[in-house]
């Protein structure tokens, strides 16, 4: 059995947890304007449906505001109605090609129960990077039993694996506390 080999998809599917947790973070409206928060809208045009990401340019010019300038000016209908679809609060406002999405001041309670749904996503992902430390561990303790690895092997490999888990436990609660605080800043 190699081991090393475990050990890296170990790895390699936690990273994907904790990116993915990240990603949902990025997602959460924090008073501030931030790309993260439209990029990946479905929007549908000329009957298929893309990201919002793909058929536009996104930026932020100052602190409140989204810049989202459509690449091709038939879709900037498509992409109001998608701004307006996903409920994110904002009001777009076109003009020519360009949509502006001035973020709104949260109230203290959003910004609570907000930071209640970043608990739940980190939650998420602790789950996920715990359930593959067991999947792993499970592992091991066959290769143990099948006579592939000694107790003394199983040992450090649980170790080893617990060290990764705890890394990216460590990434998500950083990333939690940081949103947390970015949420609760008025």
């Amino acid at each position: 059995m190699d081991t090393n080999a475990e050990i890296k998809k170990a790895k390699a599917a936690m990273d994907v947890a904790v990116k993915h947790t990240l990603a949902e973070f990025n997602s959460l409206h924090t008073g501030k304007a931030s790309p993260g928060m439209v990029e990946n809208l479905p929007v549908e045009v000329y009957g298929t449906i893309s990201k919002l990401r793909e058929i536009s340019a996104i930026t932020t010019p100052d602190v409140k505001t989204i810049q989202i300038q459509a690449w091709d000016r038939d879709s900037v209908r498509a992409i109001e109605k998608a701004i307006i679809a996903a409920n994110l609060g904002v009001t777009p406002l076109v003009n020519g090609g360009i949509i502006r999405c001035v973020m709104p001041e949260m109230s203290g309670e959003r910004r609570q129960e907000l930071s209640k749904v970043a608990n739940g996503m980190a939650e998420d992902g602790r789950i996920k990077v715990r359930a593959v430390r067991r999947d792993t561990i499970e592992i091991f303790k066959k290769a143990k039993k099948d006579g592939d690895i000694g107790e003394d092997d199983l040992k450090r490999l649980e170790k080893e694996i617990q060290g990764i888990t705890d890394a990216a436990i460590r990434e998500i609660d950083d990333s939690l506390h940081l949103k947390s605080s970015d949420l609760m800043k008025i």
